[in-house]
């Protein structure tokens, strides 16, 4: 348990005023400190947060990052969206002022026990599934973190029964201190936000920090095919469990003869479902349902009660999400495949008759992996985004590119081309921040896009 906080009288500067920041300058408000926030965006690109925050006594400074601001606080907390070399931020770890992120405080004050899932892809998914499997076991469970709810806004919920169930960013991990989860579980390591990082070291790194606090008491899950994570393996001091949809572990969630096991670490086995039943598409999804049958295992689910949970589970919104059918061709929405890694692994869930939608604001990793895969499984790909010509030059020559320039124009001349049996993909491979503020805004653009294509064919026949 890690210790609170005593906040009865301090200076309190929250930076960032996401959702994450908005809620964090609430709490710690309600807790006694004197508050300020501070971001960078204008007092008119924050006009829906600013009366809120002021109706309760807190500064609100827009439009930059001021030296003083930064120097009179007691406590910084940094909104995940906050890079840690700002120069307000260095200058204030120099001068000794404690400087934390959201999920750090949070923790500090839930109650019960921390079930925290991090990994390049499938988190959202795995968090969702997570939280699905100890809910039908009967727990007492609540989950948030980057997923929704910031983990801020479950301390008020949250009891010591609870399980809070957390999906974690690379960025919400760089200013933990004393963050403890009682299961941690790292479900891959691919090379993702090397533009905020600088390396893939640094990056891997991060995601590392998951378990840095743990004891032999707490639970590392762990993916025993991805090398990063098997690397991990022995920097962390909580037990292991492995989980790997092609071998069978020593102790963990494992596939053998179509069928998903769960093996503890005394060596007694339990048979889970069959892997049909599982109803996510792809392959990358079996490994996400076996580190939520870890969890649930774990939290001495029955297995009857985890088979349940995972079968009657269904796609989390912009995760392969099936859209619709139009005309024979079936629309697919992967907004959250926002790095070339998530890409690799929505192509591989379908067969060779794809058009992919690639594109949006470039985050450091090069696209030419795509080539082979794009060879074997895409008909077209349609550029959209400032990263356009980037995605184009380096998978020139794969397969046949189509600037569309906006997701709309992409939707269109896809529909176009298209034929019965094709599938549509929106997996773009990129951040939405260059056209879209967000994955999700983005993703049912898309959804939009295609709802207006069936729409205009049931006009086209009623006419």
């Amino acid at each position: 348990m890690t210790e609170r906080l005593d906040l009865k009288g301090k200076r309190v500067l929250v930076v960032g005023l996401g959702k994450s920041g908005v809620a964090s300058a609430l709490f710690v408000k309600q807790r006694g400190a004197r508050v300020a926030v501070s971001d960078t965006k204008t007092e008119e690109e924050l006009a829906s947060e600013i009366p809120t925050l002021l109706d309760r006594g807190i500064m609100v400074e827009t439009g930059h990052h001021g030296e003083r601001t930064f120097r009179e606080a007691d406590l910084i907390v940094v909104s995940p969206g906050v890079p840690e070399d700002v120069p307000q931020l260095k200058q204030a770890r120099e001068q000794g002022i404690a400087v934390i992120g959201e999920m750090e405080l949070a923790s500090r004050f839930l109650q019960g026990k921390i079930v925290a899932i991090t990994g390049s892809n499938g988190k959202t998914t795995t968090t969702a599934l997570a939280g699905a499997v100890l809910a039908c076991g009967q727990k007492q469970v609540q989950v948030g973190g980057n997923i929704g709810t910031p983990a801020i806004s479950l301390v008020a919920t949250s009891t010591p029964e609870t399980f809070n169930v957390l999906e974690i960013s690379s960025f919400q991990l760089e200013t933990i201190r004393e963050f403890r989860p009682y299961i941690a579980a790292i479900l891959n390591i691919t090379p993702d936000h090397l533009d905020r990082h600088r390396s893939f070291d640094a990056y891997a790194a991060a995601k590392a920090r998951i378990f840095e606090n743990q004891t032999p008491e707490d639970y590392t899950i762990l993916n025993a095919e991805d090398t990063n994570c098997v690397r991990l393996a022995a920097r962390t001091r909580a037990q292991v469990i492995w989980f790997s949809r092609v071998r069978e572990v020593g102790a963990g969630a494992f596939v053998r003869s179509g069928k998903v096991c769960w093996r503890d670490s005394r060596g007694g086995e339990r048979e889970i479902m069959p892997v049909a039943e599982i109803p996510l598409k792809g392959a990358h999804n079996v490994e996400n349902a076996l580190a939520a049958v870890a969890v649930g295992a774990l939290a001495e689910c029955d297995p009857a009660q985890i088979r349940r949970a995972v079968a009657e589970f269904k796609a989390v919104e912009h995760r392969l999400e099936y859209v619709a059918t139009v005309n024979g061709v079936e629309y697919y929405n992967d907004s959250k495949a926002t790095n070339v890694d998530a890409t690799i692994k929505a192509l591989e869930s379908f067969p060779a008759n794809v058009h992919l939608i690639l594109g949006g604001k470039h985050k450091g990793s090069p696209y030419t992996v795509l080539r082979e895969l794009l060879r074997q499984r895409a008909k077209r790909v349609y550029t959209i985004g400032a990263a356009a010509e980037i995605v184009e030059n380096d998978v020139r020559g794969a397969v046949e590119i189509v600037r569309a320039g906006t997701l709309d124009q992409a939707v269109r001349r896809a529909a176009e081309s298209a034929v019965a049996g094709d599938v549509v993909l929106l997996a773009p491979a990129c951040a939405s921040f260059d056209q879209f503020p967000s994955y999700e805004h983005r993703g049912r653009a898309f959804k939009d896009a295609v709802k207006s294509l069936a729409a205009r064919k049931e006009h086209r026949v009623a006419g």
